[in-house]
């Protein structure tokens, strides 16, 4: 059994989660809410059809604003409902 200082230092590397959306929102103070279309297909039938979600979203400059395309990001929770933060 290696000694403590043998011992490596293993870096944790953090896996966030990456969205892109468009922003149908942004009437709130540092908040913009951001639409995610994915695409789903039935198993059975193989028809395609278009999913959407709504997401709370971080904007602490107030730079997006309604129709623009954003990237963004998971983090720490920063309220009741947003846990996403903008980095473009």
């Amino acid at each position: 059994m290696p000694a403590k200082s043998e011992e490596k230092t293993v870096a944790k590397t953090i896996i966030r989660k990456k969205f892109t959306g468009v922003v149908v929102s942004d009437k709130n103070n540092k908040t913009i809410i951001v639409r995610v279309d994915r695409v789903k297909i039935n198993p059975k039938y193989k028809k395609r059809y278009t999913v959407s979600s709504r997401y709370k979203v971080h904007d602490e400059k107030n730079v997006c604003k309604t129709g623009d395309k954003v990237t963004f990001v998971e983090c720490r929770p920063l309220s009741k409902d947003k846990r996403w933060r903008v980095i473009k």
